[in-house]
């Protein structure tokens, strides 16, 4: 600047201003500080995804689970009932558009399915004849509707579709062509169904249809629409069909089936259904059934006599109870990997804090407050974490969508929050003023854990299974943790001990490496002979984890498999209609398909009565088979086991008796014997109780009175105990195998008949192996697979196995943590060493023999902890939800279960720790033998 004289004034120096210090660090150390990001972004995704992929799992499991219910369970079925006049079709119409207004608000309905009209309750015989009958007494039957909208979906084949019907005229049907061509029904055929008082029922045919998808909903419900269909059993079958009116032809539809009721089909639309307000939709459902919303809809329609009716509320309990088995299963493997996580967390703030700790003495020296220096580690972790955080957190909103998003933004805000304080707590301890250290405090703290672990595990114990409804139980989730927790801490008093005193025997020997390894897993990093817990803690949540989590799944597969034995009766049954038997031509062929280990034809009926009773008789029922091959599927089965000696029966008249099992409930009823069996045709056998059971292939519940015969003995006194109606085997038989064969020998009915089942069962049987009604196979492998088709248990064992491999690779770097954080210390030793001649495989052998003893110790430590938490926490399991089948069984120790994933997850910590050492190792020594170069 110059002034009016021309002198020049100095201007004035700017003053220094120092670099930012969060820029400055983290210019000067960019590798910790991406890895850092990079292990919270990992870490966070994994907090944020867990939640995300819980609710998809659920929400898809509860829409698999309503979707696979089938129509009619999953409806709002509304009926108006007792119609004094017809309707109109426009009426019809209307009630359907109010409902739909009134209940679509508050439920998610789907136009799929929703059908409306008028139905009769009853069908009518058709008279006519010419028309096919196998029996004089059964003619063929019809049953007629109207339903909206029927002729948007199938076709013209022949005459007109029907119109509005005339006074004193036939009613205009429209029939299936394929019934017609069936029954041998023509065009113009007036169908005569009677007389009433009001004169003939009678029907004109004045077409014909083809339905365009046999799978269409729409048809759901209707009787018979595509082709005319067997009904009844044995040689009294009959053909019936359904047919339509139009919709001005009610009244007289109405007279032709003396009555009808109006209908509404409302489908609930699957898709937009969610496990988390399961609850409201299942009250809302209720409301329309029996409530307030029941008033509404009548109010609304101006019909105030509709009933609503579904299957819904029973649907959706049973979903619910499932969600609740399963979730406790779903919730233990994340929970695991969260509590991995921490420690892993911790491990790294420990790492940074040893690699930090002289620069944050000499800040604290030189003038810096412990909060100044605090403030500035705290805002340099914040611009390390929170731009991974926010970024895994959006990324795993965006790549897993869900309508709730609290849970997994909560989670990530918390392991936020850790990542960012761990560094700043341990700095903290670190700038505080040391104080004398003193056992007492990691006593005590010690004993805290323990209390803790202990009333929780009480708890659980005294409460067993969680109320219904009460959703995940925290406490049953967080037992095993805390278990694992109070195992880490037990094993790190104890594996020190142990180690030094192999440590000691390995000093007597020649060797070095050995003595030099196992005394550096008896000490941490500073010397003093206590390792830090942390490590050892991690791999013993992890391993604790997916034991406790693969024995509740093994146990699960055993029990089904068990469940479905006992509900088929062995691993394969074939039951006939009551009027119908087996042939020995059947029983024979099955007997030799392949893989059948014992199989053999039973006779079960249940109107007989054993006489001299408490109670005078006593209806019960009687199973009658070969006692060598039943006994055997009993005891494969597990139900009722007895010796077939037991039923040897001694040759003899009909006052000799014949031994038999005898259920307990019956037997309580008698005293003294022999006992006098009365048979429905009027048949009497001597018996004697020869062994009291609770169950018995034939009728594994037991509820109701029973006995078991031998098929010879009571076959030579009672002829017609020589039938078969059902069959049992035990083995891996092809069910395919066996219904092709029960429809080849297994119908009993003349050969013309026994073809025509056949044809009819294949092409509209709804029984899996396409027999006809009354005709069943079944076996275990089926059964079984039914019962873990659940899809809420596919979710949760997908993403307990999910959780178990993130908490293995978590596991696996709270090791190399460990690793790393004594690499320095390691490496020197390491060199010192090789300058006395150490050779590299040597080093290698130092090293592994440093972390075996902590890993094998977790692994053994962990495989303990959970076998000893199945045993103590199994009863609070609800096996019989998770199964899908009522069971006794309660979850007990398993050794396979547990060995499996321990052994894996601690192969795969020393494959880590070997490729780590090979890596990293002779870097570090090459780099320590170079230290006098740098000058």
């Amino acid at each position: 600047m110059t002034t009016k004289a021309g002198t020049t004034v100095p201007r004035p120096e700017t003053a220094h201003r120092p670099a930012p210090w969060v820029r400055t660090r983290l210019r000067s150390a960019p590798l910790a500080a991406l890895l850092m990001a990079a292990l919270a972004f990992v870490t966070v995704f994994l907090a944020a995804a867990f939640p995300r992929v819980a609710d998809r799992g659920a929400d898809g499991a509860l829409r698999e689970f309503v979707r696979g219910r089938g129509l009619n369970a999953t409806s709002l079925h509304v009926t108006q009932g007792r119609l004094f006049s017809a309707p109109t079709a426009a009426e019809l119409d209307e009630v359907q558009r109010k409902l739909v207004g009134e209940i679509s608000p508050h439920l998610p309905l789907t136009p799929a399915g929703q059908v409306y009209g008028t139905r009769v309750p009853r069908s009518q015989g058709m008279l006519n004849k010419g028309y096919v009958r196998f029996h004089e007494r059964l003619p063929p039957t019809l049953n007629l509707m109207y339903q909206h909208g029927f002729t948007d979906h199938a076709t013209l084949t022949d005459g007109t579709w029907p119109g509005p019907a005339a006074k004193g005229e036939p009613l205009p049907i429209v029939l299936s062509a394929k019934a017609a061509e069936t029954i041998h029904i023509k065009l113009g055929d007036v169908i005569d169904s009677g007389e009433e008082v009001t004169g003939p029922i009678r029907a004109k045919v004045v077409g014909f249809y083809r339905i365009d998808d046999p799978d269409d909903p729409f048809w759901y419900g209707v009787v018979c629409p595509a082709r005319a269909c067997l009904e009844g059993a044995g040689g009294e079958v009959f053909w019936k069909t359904g047919g339509f009116v139009d919709g001005g032809s009610l009244s007289a539809l109405l007279a032709w089936g003396k009555g009808g009721e109006n209908f509404w089909r409302m489908p609930l639309d699957p898709d937009a259904l969610r496990a988390d307000t399961i609850g409201d939709t299942r009250a809302t459902v209720g409301s329309y059934m029996t409530g307030p919303g029941a008033t509404a809809l009548g109010r609304v329609t101006g019909r105030p006599d509709l009933r609503v009716t579904s299957f819904l509320p029973d649907v959706f309990a049973r979903a619910t109870a499932r969600y609740e088995a399963a979730a406790p299963i779903a919730a233990i493997g994340p929970a695991g990997v969260a509590g991995v996580a921490a420690v892993v967390l911790c491990l790294a703030a420990a790492l940074t804090a040893d690699r930090r700790t002289a620069e944050i003495r000499l800040l604290r020296a030189r003038g810096g407050s412990r909060g100044g220096v605090l403030l500035r580690l705290l805002g340099e972790g914040a611009m390390t974490v929170l731009p991974a955080a926010v970024i895994a957190t959006a990324l795993a909103l965006a790549l897993l969508p869900t309508p709730r998003w609290g849970g997994a933004v909560l989670a990530a805000l918390v392991v936020t929050l850790l990542a960012v304080l761990a560094f700043p707590a341990r700095a903290f301890v670190l700038l505080s003023r040391p104080r004398a250290v003193g056992g007492w405090r990691r006593v005590v703290g010690e004993l805290a854990v323990l209390a803790v672990t202990a009333a929780a595990v009480a708890e659980v114990r005294r409460r067993g299974v969680a109320p219904a409804g009460s959703g995940v139980d925290p406490l049953l989730v967080t037992a095993p943790l805390l278990l694992a927790l109070t195992g880490g801490l037990l094993l790190a008093r104890i594996q020190p001990v142990v180690v030094g005193w192999l440590a000691a025997l390995a000093g007597r020997g020649r060797g070095l490496v050995g003595f030099l390894g196992l005394a550096r897993a008896a000490r941490d990093t500073s010397g003093r002979r206590r390792p830090s817990v942390l490590p050892l803690l991690a791999l013993l949540i992890a391993v604790t984890t997916a034991g406790f989590g693969a024995t509740v799944l093994d146990t699960v597969d055993s029990v089904r498999l068990r469940a479905a034995r006992m509900a088929v009766g062995g691993d394969a049954a074939v039951s006939v209609p009551l009027d119908s038997t087996l042939p020995e031509a059947f029983t024979t062929a099955a007997g030799g398909l392949p893989g059948a280990r014992a199989a053999t034809g039973v006779w079960i009926d249940t109107e007989n009565f054993i006489m001299g009773t408490d109670k005078g008789s006593t209806q019960a029922t009687l199973v009658v088979a070969e006692p060598k091959a039943y006994a055997e599927i009993a005891r494969t089965a597990g139900i009722g086991e007895f010796d077939p000696a037991l039923l040897a029966g001694t040759p003899g008249g009909p006052d000799t008796p014949v031994p038999a099992l005898f259920s307990r409930n019956l037997a309580d009823q008698l005293s003294g014997g022999p006992h006098r069996l009365r048979t429905p045709n009027g048949g009497e056998l001597l018996t004697t109780v020869a062994k009291v059971v609770d169950g018995t292939p034939a009728l594994p519940d037991g509820f109701k009175p029973f006995m078991v015969l031998p098929a010879g003995p009571a076959a030579e006194r009672l002829p017609e105990l020589k039938r078969v109606n059902n069959w049992f085997a035990v083995g891996d038989v092809d069910p395919g195998q066996l219904a092709a064969l029960v429809r080849e020998r297994g119908i009993t009915s003349t050969e013309g008949m026994a073809k025509l089942v056949r044809e009819e069962a294949q092409a509209s049987s709804q029984e899996r192996h396409g027999l006809p009604a009354g005709f069943s196979v079944r076996t275990s492998g089926e059964v079984a697979a039914d019962l873990a088709a659940d899809p809420l248990q596919r979710s949760a064992g997908r993403l307990f196995w999910s959780a178990v491999l993130a908490g293995a690779g978590f596991a696996l770097l709270a090791v190399l943590l460990t690793l790393f954080r004594a690499g320095p210390d390691r490496a020197a030793l390491l060199a010192r060493l090789r300058t006395m001649g150490l050779r590299p495989r040597h080093g290698l052998a130092l090293i592994i023999a440093e972390t075996l003893p902590q890993t094998l110790a977790a692994a053994v430590g962990g495989g303990l902890t959970a076998l000893a938490a199945v045993g103590l926490l199994g009863p609070a399991f609800d096996l019989s939800s998770l199964v899908g089948a009522k069971v006794g069984d309660v979850l007990t120790p398993v050794l396979l279960p547990v060995l499996l994933p321990t052994l894996g997850l601690a192969l795969v910590v020393c494959a880590g720790v070997v490729l780590e050492t090979a890596v990293t190792g002779r870097r570090q020594i090459a780099t320590e033998l170079r230290a006098g170069e740098q000058g």
